[in-house]
């Protein structure tokens, strides 16, 4: 029997720390949100709705390059602080690809690099003790 590919990311809106969970070892690569405005910019009055649309499009942008990576897998945690783990699953949910993949969301804190490798894993221990 074919074990599962599991992942784990935590994420906010600018950082992803994408765990791949093998053997009961965690393999983490982080993935950074490009910033939607170099900082010289930010200093310039800019118009409300541009900058409205250029952080859409940089969030649009992030969580696409989060989905092709999530399509390899079996099963996927999102967790993390902010809203952005729910963006993300209900983009992805409302992609027929991705309908055979079984997606948790959990609100987490802020945790170290260490803590975060053991959420993961305690979460898919439990998940397959069911």
């Amino acid at each position: 029997m074919q074990s599962k590919k599991q992942l784990g990311i935590w994420m906010d809106h600018s950082t992803a720390n994408i765990m791949d969970l093998s053997n009961d070892k965690v393999e983490t690569i982080t993935l950074e949100s490009t910033p939607a405005f170099p900082e010289q910019v930010q200093n310039l009055r800019m118009d409300e709705s541009l900058m409205h649309n250029k952080e859409q499009n940089q969030t649009s942008d992030f969580f696409k390059k989060l989905s092709h990576i999530i399509i390899d897998y079996d099963e996927v945690l999102l967790f993390g602080p902010t809203n952005a783990k729910t963006e993300l699953f209900n983009m992805l949910k409302d992609n027929r690809q991705f309908e055979k993949i079984k997606i948790h969301v959990q609100s987490a804190d802020n945790l170290t690099d260490n803590q975060q490798e053991a959420f993961v894993k305690d979460f898919f221990n439990t998940q397959s003790n069911f």
